[in-house]
């Protein structure tokens, strides 16, 4: 029981344990030049919602069977949230892409937002919320069991569940952001944006490293994804 306990500690402190991260990919240099005026933000938001929208729904009909590709895209109603996008299902089931106003008003071109776009509508497309949902499910289970095994007591073997769910959500999180970054390089290309300018989003974010279950990968990596997807593409820098 006390090395369960032992582990459960390791493993939550190592969420946070920073890795020594590999050399920054250098982007060809674009004009970056200051945020938007959020007018201009908000107006550049739209016409790309209106231009890549489409660009998704045909991707994720060509490359699902079954899964609702009707998607939403809005903006967090909350006028403080910071900056940040995502996607989730609302109560119907339908896919939304939701951007606070920070997000929108941070970027610096519609390629950004095109690109942070494309890469949302990746993380449906490929199917990660339910795949990430299943993981933590199954590591809950997991954890769940080897207290109940070593003889922990009721809160043991919750303080376990929790844990192996964190565990399992986590345990291919960096492989979906960067399959979302491949696949969000394609539907930004598609939707008539460049998605390499809209990398360089990635060089005005903390660097995340090589965290041991850390949630995002480095943005190095990242970068090299969408370089090497770009140039599929017939992009170059």
């Amino acid at each position: 029981m006390r090395r369960l306990l032992l582990l459960i500690a390791l493993v939550l402190s190592a969420c946070d344990a920073p890795a020594p991260t590999s050399a920054p990919v250098p982007l060809a240099p674009v004009p970056s030049g200051p945020a938007m005026s959020p007018a201009s933000a908000q107006a550049a938001f739209s016409r790309v919602s209106a231009s890549l929208r489409p660009v998704a729904v045909n991707e994720c009909q060509r490359r699902t069977s079954g899964m609702r590709c009707d998607f939403q895209i809005e903006v967090d109603p909350n006028p403080r949230a910071p900056v940040n996008a995502y996607q989730t299902v609302d109560k119907d089931g339908r896919p939304v892409i939701i951007f606070t106003r920070a997000m929108i008003n941070s970027a610096r071109n519609p390629d950004e937002l095109a690109f942070v776009m494309g890469h949302e509508a990746a993380h449906h497309i490929r199917g990660h919320l339910a795949r990430q949902q299943a993981n933590a499910a199954a590591g809950a289970i997991v954890f769940a069991g080897l207290a109940g095994l070593t003889g922990g007591n009721a809160s043991a073997i919750d303080a376990a569940t929790q844990v192996g769910a964190l565990v399992g959500s986590r345990t291919y999180s960096k492989d979906y952001e960067l399959e979302a970054d491949e696949l969000g390089t394609l539907i930004t290309y598609r939707a008539g944006y460049n998605p390499l300018i809209g990398a360089h989003f990635f060089s005005r974010i903390p660097d995340p490293g090589d965290r041991f279950l850390g949630t995002h990968p480095p943005n190095a990596s990242r970068i090299q994804v969408v370089q090497r997807t770009a140039a599929n593409l017939g992009l170059v820098q």
